[in-house]
């Protein structure tokens, strides 16, 4: 038996209007320790990711304990990302947080089945962390650039995950590809508004 040590996965740069629309979670074999992924629209795997953007709302929804909920907007959408007694570092930065404020998390992906059958998906972040202005526009910028290069592959012969992504979620990815350019795009707009950013 090998005694490989287990690597940590790479986090995955998305942005919130993809994220948003993965709901298919898989595992790539059988062993109960084996990482659960969430499929990504534009066919990659995720087992966990990066997002930065603008916490503009947390939320103790906690009943017994604490129970952070955060909302984190990018310039595609919303993510909702929550923390409790099992993400203590996290759960203090949402408590400390004075909202807005440019943020940027590491977590894992998570699916939630809802009584009417949709899946939500949030982040349950591993770290939280407070960046700037100039963090928030590189990370848009390397997450459109990511973006783009996984529909440049979604259709090549070899690519088991977008041809996964076909089959669950037969989705359009050229919604994704104007969701990367139009975020782009927010970057040059921003710099007019920069005297109204959150600190």
């Amino acid at each position: 038996m090998s005694q490989s040590v287990p690597t940590r996965e790479v986090a995955r740069r998305v942005f919130a209007s993809e994220y948003n629309d993965a709901s298919y979670t898989f595992k790539e074999s059988d062993d109960e320790r084996a990482p659960l992924y969430l499929l990504l629209p534009t066919g990659e795997r995720a087992n966990r990711v990066f997002i930065v953007g603008t916490l503009t709302e947390k939320e103790d929804v906690g009943e017994d304990s604490e129970y952070w909920r955060g909302r984190i907007v990018d310039p595609t959408g919303t993510f909702f990302t929550y923390a409790g007694q099992y993400q203590p570092e996290a759960a203090s930065a949402l408590r400390e947080l004075e909202p807005p404020a440019y943020v940027a998390v590491v977590g894992k992906p998570r699916t939630y089945e809802t009584d009417d059958g949709n899946v939500n998906v949030s982040v349950r972040p591993e770290s939280i962390t407070t960046v700037d202005a100039a963090t928030r526009d590189r990370w848009v910028a390397e997450t459109a650039a990511r973006t783009l290069d996984r529909i440049e592959a979604f259709d090549d012969e070899g690519n088991e995950y977008a041809r996964m992504a076909r089959e669950q979620y037969d989705l359009p990815v050229e919604e994704y590809r104007d969701a990367a350019v139009a975020a782009l795009q927010s970057l040059d707009d921003s710099d007019e508004l920069e005297g109204e950013a959150p600190a």
